[in-house]
């Protein structure tokens, strides 16, 4: 038999991700009553975010001064127009946001995150490093700061004050309820309904089943959209697959559950409001099968320093400045032009124990665990840290060899490996190493590797000292097949600077707003065509203080 379940509330937050922990957690502090839903079961309380490495850009931050980084607001917003690329009519909104954001990154971001406990790995991180000129995408500095705690400590603040509320009877958290329809009377958006789930005793991340035990409906006078992205849904994501970039893949994994299904985008839209920037997005192409895997075609990305050798699926070198962590959708991008849904790194036992860094909570438990000495044994002892050494031991993608004809037959011997050209690879590792010769190069990554070691943070834990693949002493040599790795939407539900849903002709829809992914991290498309990274974190909690604060404004 059919259970019918009525609720009401002020407040209606559709998703219990990072955006909408902050959401209802900014309502119910406002005095405002929250109803909480979400098609998954109790464990995955935070979402996605609770897997992330827990990354978040500051500009001029206390951590960068320390470091001896230079950084400013002028700086950073030249970094940012310049990545995201902004050129459409849509752009009215997502620039606007940019600047928003990048003046919250600047001044209140670091303070609000630390009265909440919040604390921070004090070596800042350089992603996307560009490789162009200073008006090209990239960062100029090092912006990455690292959570401590990772994503569990990013989400533990937040969630800490949802269950607080929930204690208090201001907050009901509803799992397994997933929306259907969201309720308009006269063109306002007055609630939601949908079904509700079998219940789950599923591990956190695992998929789960979508059988309909029951119905429900939740009566409010602001509902607020938080539902994430749309990167676990393969078919979604070739069907937004920009030509820009080439074909769609044949064959991704995924880095994100496979709740990030975008089921919430047609039902929001039904309802009135625009979704623009569809076909920007953000996948990975340094991502690699895991050995021990959580969700659906679970990938985890390997955060790389700048030392690896970047071969396409044949084995011919990537061209400048298409060199690991310096231009993740310049890469894919070029990568999508060689027929093949694969490449490879090739490097050196030296290069994997100090430059390897695979991002993911899990993947990292000495921050996620705040273990300090963890910590230093992993990231400043000798051999590999305990993660990365697991995917040598394991991973399906992995080759170690002690001589380069052995590890290119180990590369030839994986799927996809008989299009590898083993004398072009052998000709681009011979000719990389011949530049190790002089202090002086003309290969631009050996010059770029080396110019990175000026700066104190990658000395110490990114960069290894340049040396030659091919030596002994350095080995044994690595390969590690990379795959396209699905993480980020970049597009969205437009919205306006108070978090409210715009419908077509650019006005709100009544009683509707949305908060991070769904709505591109801001705006409907915060970043543009590229993000600088430690942004969509960043993303999710500037918007969802915005929604939230703004929606219990209006009730």
């Amino acid at each position: 038999m059919t259970i019918s379940h009525t609720h009401s509330a002020d407040v209606l937050v559709v998703g219990w991700g990072l955006a909408g922990l902050v959401a209802a957690s900014e309502a119910a502090a406002a005095g405002r009553s929250v109803v909480i839903v979400d098609q998954e079961s109790r464990p995955n309380l935070g979402g996605q975010a609770f897997w992330s490495f827990g990354g978040l850009l500051f500009i001029d931050s206390p951590e960068q001064r320390r470091m001896g980084i230079s950084d400013s607001y002028d700086l950073a917003r030249q970094d940012w127009f310049a990545t995201a690329g902004f050129d459409r009519e849509e752009d009215h909104w997502p620039r606007q946001w940019a600047e928003a954001y990048l003046q919250f990154a600047h001044t209140e971001k670091r303070a609000w995150l630390r009265e909440k406990g919040v604390g921070f790995f004090p070596v800042v991180g350089w992603a996307e490093r560009g490789g162009y000129t200073a008006t090209g995408p990239g960062n100029s500095v090092p912006r990455f700061h690292i959570t401590w705690g990772t994503g569990p400590g990013i989400v533990a603040p937040f969630q800490a004050d949802v269950e607080a509320g929930e204690a208090a009877s201001r907050i009901t958290i509803l799992p397994r309820h997933k929306v259907t329809v969201l309720t308009t009377v006269d063109g306002t958006v007055v609630g939601a309904s949908g079904d509700i789930l079998a219940p789950s005793g599923a591990a956190r991340g695992a998929a789960t089943s979508r059988e309909v035990v029951g119905a429900f409906s939740v009566s409010a006078s602001a509902t607020i959209v938080s539902s994430g992205g749309i990167g676990g849904n393969h078919d979604l994501v070739r069907a937004q697959w920009p030509t820009r970039l080439g074909t769609a893949p044949e064959k991704m994994i995924s880095g994100v559950p496979a709740f990030v299904d975008g089921s919430m985008q047609p039902v929001t839209q039904t309802a009135g409001a625009r979704l623009i920037n569809g076909d920007r997005m953000w996948h990975y192409v340094e991502g690699i099968q895991n050995w021990n895997p959580i969700w659906p075609d679970h990938g985890i990305r390997i955060l790389p320093g700048p030392s690896s050798i970047w071969l396409d699926a044949t084995g011919r070198r990537l061209p400048v400045p298409l060199f690991p962590g310096f231009d993740t959708l310049g890469t894919l991008e070029h990568l999508r032009t060689t027929g093949h849904d694969h490449s490879w790194f090739v490097l050196s036992r030296a290069i994997v124990e100090k430059e390897f860094t695979l991002s993911g909570s899990e993947q990292n438990p000495d921050l996620t665990g705040k273990n300090v000495p963890l910590l230093v044994k992993s990231r400043l002892g000798k051999g590999a840290a305990g993660p990365v050494q697991a995917f040598l031991d394991h991973g399906a993608d992995f080759v170690v060899r002690d001589d380069l004809d052995s590890l290119i037959d180990g590369m030839r011997a994986l799927p996809g490996g008989d299009v590898l050209d083993g004398h072009r690879v052998r000709l681009e590792v011979e000719a990389r190493d011949r530049e190790m010769d002089n202090d002086f190069t003309k290969d631009a990554q050996v010059a770029m590797l080396r110019s990175a070691r000026s700066y104190r943070g990658d000395r110490l834990v990114r960069t290894a000292t340049p040396h030659k693949i091919l030596d002994p002493k350095s080995g044994p040599l690595i390969a590690v097949k990379l795959h396209i790795l699905t993480r980020k939407s970049l597009g969205g539900i437009e919205t306006d600077l108070s978090g409210r849903a715009l419908g077509a002709d650019g006005r709100p829809v009544p009683g509707l707003y949305a908060a991070g992914e769904a709505s591109g991290f801001g705006g409907g498309g915060v970043h543009g065509y590229r993000a600088l990274e430690g942004t969509f974190l960043g993303g999710c909690l500037f918007s969802g203080r915005v929604a939230g604060r703004a929606a219990a404004a209006a009730v």
